[in-house]
């Protein structure tokens, strides 16, 4: 009799804790398959440290085969899901089809930017979910305060020196306040750039920093970035982007270069496209993480509405805390659907939330108890080691070498902007040279060319022209395939339409808890 065979698309939290528990739980008894983009595990919440140059890239990433051995990993991304077929199929990293057939399935496919109808943000903001988008942060914060320390013109120096956050929940607060500490060291020790004032504005339509915490800890965060000189302004967004700057909420327009825009998440449109009952684009799962109706689907982690058992009638947050959990949970689910012990209902209990400010400050409040300071600094950065599934001595070496060194501003010149668009479902991937969006843009325009004539990085101008192929349907943002063939099983379609999410809610927390 043949192995069960258990295929696992995405390796974020979710997806990697769940191919860690299956590969133990099941005993080499189970054939376990791991689909993703990209060959490691993202730790999302040391991002903003990479992008301040406190930590090089690869210490935030984890080798998927070097820590899961007994997980077969396939590079690709998820294009069409046959649930009556019981095949993914997939398109691999140098554009090859694929397909992977399941006995079950786990769907922990994450969250990508989320999106606001708001003009001109698509084109002139940059998420901040991936690593490409956290590399691209640091070369540009770099650039602009080494253009602006050249710039005879007193506007346009100023615009360069003016770095605008939207949405102040746990990714915005934190990059934030990290990037003023970036910027003023490389302004504070360059006797030619004495002058240069850079100016961070952190912006949200809530009235209060990490809105979704406790007040304690928004308090103490909203202390430590208005003291390091952040303009921290509640109740306040983009009413529009434009290449010279942003038009706000309030009627003011600031010039500036730079858009960071964390206004949270939003479900890979990947469980969307399955067709199946959603709650705010995430896939309805029992308290059991196993999808009504389809024995065969579990899901997990953001693109699963878990039903919180300690909030009857709620649904648990799109927070790492919650898919980390979740990935131990459906693992046990799954297993135990084969034979391989018992099924348990997904429950929680919160372990408090952490919150890096930089330098040696931080909000936390483990088990409850509020700190803040140097207390919070040394359980925060505690907290992350322990979190961590790998590189923790390269990530206290990193810290300790920058309490004791000046940080490297350089620019690596490895991702350019059109590379790392916010309208996309692949944050984690950049686009490349040659590929199909290159051959429309060419080379990338210079930072201060006007938006009218620079090359547009989202949009295809073929589009229209495009047939849906025979057999699978591919995700909204996905290349099609050469295969399968048109005879293959019907698919479940993805729906149109995924540049704009209609929610304006307060912003969900996606990383930082302990």
């Amino acid at each position: 009799m043949s192995r069960p065979r258990i295929v696992i698309v995405g390796a974020g939290f979710a997806g990697f804790r769940a191919a860690r528990a299956l590969s133990r739980l099941t005993r080499h008894k189970a054939d376990i398959t791991l689909l993703n983009p990209t060959d490691y595990f993202l730790y999302l919440p040391l991002l903003p440290q990479v992008a301040a140059g406190i930590l090089e890239p690869r210490r935030v990433t984890v080798s998927l085969s070097g820590t899961l051995p007994h997980v077969r990993l396939v590079l690709g991304e998820a294009g069409a899901i046959d649930l009556d077929g019981q095949t993914v199929h997939y398109t691999g990293p140098e554009g090859d089809a694929g397909t992977l057939p399941f006995d079950r399935l786990i769907l922990a496919a994450g969250s990508v930017n989320k999106l606001l109808p708001i003009p001109g943000v698509a084109e002139h903001a940059h998420g901040f979910r991936s690593l490409p988008e956290a590399l691209y942060a640091r070369d540009h914060a770099t650039r602009q305060m080494e253009l602006a320390a050249v710039d005879g013109d007193p506007e346009s120096r100023a615009a360069r020196c003016t770095f605008v956050v939207v949405g102040a929940g746990y990714t915005g607060t934190e990059v934030a306040a990290q990037g003023k500490l970036f910027t003023d060291a490389q302004v504070r020790k360059h006797p030619l750039r004495a002058g240069l004032r850079p100016r961070w504005l952190l912006l949200d339509i809530a009235d209060r920093v990490l809105p979704e915490l406790d007040e304690r800890l928004s308090r103490t965060a909203d202390r430590v970035l208005r003291q390091r000189g952040v303009e921290v302004r509640m109740g306040t967004s983009v009413k529009e982007a434009t290449h010279r700057g942003v038009l706000l909420t309030d009627g003011e327009f600031v010039e500036t270069r730079t858009l960071v825009w964390c206004v949270g998440v939003r479900p890979d449109p990947l469980a969307e496209s399955l067709e199946l009952p959603l709650e705010r684009g995430r896939l309805l799962v029992d308290p059991y993480l196993q999808v009504p109706g389809r024995p065969v689907l579990y899901a997990a982690g953001d693109a699963a509405a878990v039903p919180d058992l300690e909030k009857p009638g709620e649904y648990t947050p799109m927070t790492a805390q919650h898919a980390w959990r979740q990935g131990k949970a459906v693992a046990q689910n799954v297993a135990a659907s084969l034979g391989m012990g018992e099924r348990r209902a997904y429950r929680h209990r919160d372990m408090g939330f952490v919150v890096d400010l930089g330098g040696v400050k931080a909000a936390a409040n483990p088990l409850g108890v509020h700190l803040s300071g140097v207390a919070a600094g040394a359980v925060t950065r505690g907290y992350h080691l322990a979190a961590m599934p790998g590189n923790r001595v390269r990530v206290a070496a990193d810290w300790f070498l920058d309490a004791v060194l000046p940080r490297q501003a350089v620019q690596l010149g490895l991702v350019r902007s059109w590379s790392v668009p916010l309208d996309t479902t692949s944050p984690e991937l950049v686009r490349m040279p040659g590929g199909p969006e290159a051959d429309q843009m060419g080379d990338e325009p210079a930072e201060d060319q006007p938006a009218e004539s620079r090359p547009d990085p989202v949009q295809d101008p073929d589009a229209a022209k495009h047939h849906e192929p025979p057999g699978p349907v591919m995700r909204p943002g996905r290349p099609a395939p050469s295969g399968p063939p048109s005879d293959a099983p019907a698919v479940h379609k993805p729906r149109p339409g995924t540049a704009a999410h209609p929610e304006t809610g307060s912003h969900k927390p996606s990383q930082g808890e302990t």
